[in-house]
C-alpha cells in the first residue's frame, strides 16, 4: 500500500512530523492500525536497527526514527484504536534505582516492540522491590531487562538481579542487563543471562530466549 510505504520511509528518514501526518491520513482512511504497525512502523525500525548495526546509521538517526514511531503509537492510542498484535513474549523493562536516564531504555523498548514483544516499561529509578512486584503481577513475563548508565548504580543492579534470580527458582524468565555502566564481565558476575551493548543486539538476543 503506497501510503504505508511512505510512512515507513518517513520513519526510516527520521521525520516525525511527516510520519505523524501520514499516520493520521492512514487512520482517517480507516486503515487497520494493525497494518500500520506491522507494515510500516515495525519494518522501519527493523531497517534502521540493521543499518545502525552495520555502521550505516548513527545514534541520531535511531533516535529520530524512534521518536517517529513513538508519535505514531501515541496517535493510535489517543484515538483509542486497539490493534490485535500477536506478541512472541512479554518483557519487563526499567532503569535501575538511582538512575534517571531513559534514552537508551526507550530505544530498547522500541526495538523490543519491533521484534514482536509486549513491553511493560516501568520507567526510571526502579527499585528491587518494584521489579519483583512487576514480575509478580505479570505471570506471562519472559524476560526482565534492567539498564543503567551510572556506575554508581551497579551495586543496586547486582542486588536486583540476584533478588530476581532467587525469586525464580524454576527459571520462568530470563534476565538481561545493559547500559553504559555495564560490562559483560559485570553481567556475568551478577548472574544475568545476557548482556548487550546496544538496542539492536538487545532485541536479537531477546528473541533467542523465546522457543
Amino acid at each position: 500500500m503506497e501510503l504505508l510505504e511512505k510512512l515507513r520511509q518517513a520513519i526510516e528518514r527520521g521525520h516525525p512530523n511527516e510520519a505523524e501526518r501520514l499516520a493520521c491520513t492512514a487512520l482517517d482512511s480507516r486503515i487497520d492500525p494493525l497494518f500500520i504497525v506491522d507494515d510500516a512502523m515495525m519494518p522501519a525500525m527493523r531497517s534502521v536497527g540493521e543499518r545502525y548495526k552495520n555502521d550505516e546509521a548513527d545514534i541520531l538517526r535511531i533516535l529520530a526514527a524512534a521518536r517517529s514511531v513513538r508519535i505514531c503509537f501515541e496517535l493510535i492510542e489517543k484515538r483509542r484504536l486497539p490493534f490485535a498484535q500477536k506478541h512472541i513474549g512479554t518483557i519487563i523493562l526499567g532503569t535501575i534505582e538511582g538512575d534517571l536516564h531513559d534514552v537508551g531504555k526507550n530505544l530498547v523498548a522500541i526495538m523490543f516492540r519491533s521484534a514482536g514483544f509486549r513491553v511493560v516499561d516501568l520507567g526510571v529509578d526502579i527499585s528491587e522491590k518494584k521489579f519483583l512486584k512487576a514480575v509478580a503481577e505479570t505471570p506471562d513475563v519472559s524476560i526482565v531487562c534492567i539498564s543503567s548508565l551510572l556506575s554508581t548504580t551497579l551495586p543496586e543492579m547486582e542486588q536486583t538481579v540476584k533478588a530476581l534470580r532467587r525469586n525464580d527458582p524454576k527459571k520462568r524468565y530470563r534476565i538481561m542487563v545493559g547500559g553504559g555502566a555495564v560490562t559483560r564481565q559485570a553481567a556475568e558476575q551478577m548472574g544475568a543471562d545476557a548482556y548487550t551493548e546496544n538496542c539492536v543486539e538487545a532485541a536479537e538476543v531477546a528473541k533467542t530466549f523465546i522457543v
